[in-house]
């Protein structure tokens, strides 16, 4: 009898993409927040990625922790379509991070629950802001990957501007979807569900955050 693949390889990538970027930005945050000299190099140097895709970016290899990647995937190392569109979006969302991190040592700005719909919502205060929603649409429809990574960094710059987060667990596990045929429509629509659906919270109140059902209360989303 053949033996069982182990769990990890029976995982969906996206999945384990997202896991992997959680874990290590928390890493890096952490390190970034009590000014760890290592950690604040580091975001340094992603921040120079952002909004570009790894091939642009060369002498940033090694440094997005795809070799986590691949202990946690080895079935990658024999598909090298969904390596290619694992380590893209690795790589998309760590420096994406570095960039919305940036002189904000007093605050997470990778926050579990934080959905990206939501967060542009939040973003627009109490009425819909045109061009951030403009904005928003135009992440929805890019038509390649290099036109979704540098809208997703003109929204990161304004999320931080605000000093609002986002789920950057969530946000790689999307994507790597996106990537996939006809993943961008289905990862269009969490997004929008998410704006829709957001309800900003009341003082002291538990609100439930859309697109992945963790409530967060006030104090966990300022």
């Amino acid at each position: 009898m053949t033996n069982p693949a182990p769990a990890t390889q029976r995982r969906h990538v996206g999945d384990v993409v997202g896991e992997v970027a959680g874990t290590y930005i928390t890493e890096l945050q952490r390190g970034y927040r009590n000014d760890v000299g290592s950690a604040v190099a580091m975001l340094a140097q992603l921040r120079r990625g952002a909004g570009k895709l790894p091939t642009d970016v060369p002498e940033l290899w090694g440094l997005t922790g795809t070799d986590r990647l691949y202990r946690q995937a080895p079935q990658l190392e024999t598909d090298e379509t969904a390596a290619s569109r694992a380590e893209a979006a690795l790589f998309l969302a760590l420096t994406l991070y570095a960039l919305h991190q940036q002189s904000r040592p007093d605050r997470d700005m990778h926050k579990p629950g934080a959905a990206f719909g939501a967060a542009v919502r939040r973003l627009m205060g109490e009425e819909v802001d045109e061009p951030i929603r403009k904005r928003f649409a135009q992440i929805g429809a890019s038509s390649t990957a290099a036109i979704l990574a540098d809208r997703l960094r003109g929204m990161v710059k304004l999320l931080r501007a605000e000093s609002i987060p986002l789920d950057y667990a969530q946000l790689t596990a999307q994507l790597y979807r996106a990537q996939l045929p006809g993943g961008l429509t289905q990862v269009r629509r969490v997004w929008g569900r998410g704006f829709h659906a957001y309800q900003p919270p009341t003082t002291g109140s538990t609100t439930q955050v859309p697109g992945n059902g963790e409530p967060t209360t006030d104090e966990e989303t300022s």
